[in-house]
């Protein structure tokens, strides 16, 4: 693989508008909404970036003030905006959510309107071909797959030309039920799994989409038995309650035939768990890009850069790589640590 490509990781995905009620406020009553840019494969490129490495984002978006809004915010994480394009009709839009923070018991909850996009419009021939060779990596999830058959088709295409031009598939199947059905998403994924090198599938996912059956661990391994994947990794999420979790994760690497694993992140405060899921996935490939090879050490990243995500409001991560591999230094000492970093 050339390591002297233009960006380590370029993604695919939507990018929303997240508005939401402030503190612990409901939709249904509340009279303001605080926004936000997210975006599951932007969530996942911006860590990445944050961490040190070159990525990008290839989206569409319309072209008008709210378009140049999430434009702006990409940039401020230090993506770059090279790949996007851009709606200029008259019906161009940009996808919007409403999320309203959960306290126990009462759990979190999310409304989404983001049907007839901007995103739905993209199409293959809106790149230059030059794209397919410019990335070591290249990302996408079961969300964008799951937006309508014009992005799947693209996304598809994308996948298999990204391959074509030796770059690392990555794709994280992110199963959302208002989006599609089991049945759909599994048809669809396994579609494009025999070109997929590091898979993110949970558990729960594993057993309710895929429907597969035994432990976890043997989960993981079925998956690369059946297709040529390089790496499955599984997030452990325990929701004592919607401000208290645990976390931890398990890689498995298909050609040592190896399990990764650590002692998991407990209790962590949660301020906001969305774009947690995405910041394990950021973690992880930011660890392997940057230490070829090294499963423990991406299981290392990707389980601290998740935990801290919990703790930032908003979709999008704010750590650096100082943060980080102090978060990892202080979760494996057993000793004596300090109250603040000073």
């Amino acid at each position: 693989m050339n390591s002297k490509r233009e960006f380590d990781l370029l993604a695919l995905g939507e990018l929303l508008l997240r508005l939401s009620p402030p503190d612990n406020e409901r939709i249904t009553r509340g009279e303001t909404l605080q926004k936000q840019v997210g975006g599951a494969e932007l969530n996942v490129v911006s860590g990445v970036s944050l961490l040190g490495l070159r990525t990008g984002i290839i989206s569409k978006l319309p072209s008008n003030n709210l378009g140049t809004y999430v434009k702006n915010r990409i940039r401020f994480c230090g993506v770059s905006d090279d790949a996007l394009v851009y709606d200029e009709s008259r019906d161009a839009r940009l996808g919007v959510y409403y999320y309203e923070n959960g306290a126990y018991p009462r759990k979190p909850s999310i409304v989404y309107d983001r049907m007839y996009t901007s995103i739905n419009k993209i199409d293959i021939s809106d790149f230059d071909d030059s794209i397919y060779s410019s990335t070591r990596c290249f990302h996408t999830s079961g969300i964008t797959l799951a937006l309508g058959e014009q992005v799947r088709r693209t996304a598809i295409e994308m996948i298999k030309r990204f391959k074509k031009g030796s770059a690392l598939i990555s794709f994280d199947v992110n199963f959302r039920a208002n989006l599609w059905s089991s049945e759909e998403a599994k048809a669809c994924i396994e579609e494009i799994l025999p070109y997929v090198d590091l898979f993110f599938c949970s558990e729960e996912t594993s057993r309710l989409t895929f429907l597969k059956e035994g432990t976890p661990k043997e989960m993981m391994k079925s998956f690369t038995k059946d297709f040529p994947i390089t790496m499955v990794a599984s997030t452990q999420r325990i929701v004592h309650s919607p401000k208290c979790h645990t976390f931890g994760s398990i890689i498995y690497s298909a050609s040592e035939d190896k399990y990764y694993e650590e002692d998991p992140y407990r209790n962590i405060d949660v301020i906001d768990r969305i774009g947690s899921g995405d910041a394990y996935v950021a973690g992880v490939l930011y660890g392997l890009l940057a230490h070829p090879g090294d499963f423990q050490k991406a299981l290392e990243y990707g389980n601290a850069t998740s935990s801290v995500k919990n703790t930032i409001p908003g979709d999008l991560p704010s750590s650096d790589l100082k943060e980080i591999n102090n978060i990892i230094r202080d979760h494996q000492n057993t000793g004596r640590q300090s109250e603040m970093d000073r």
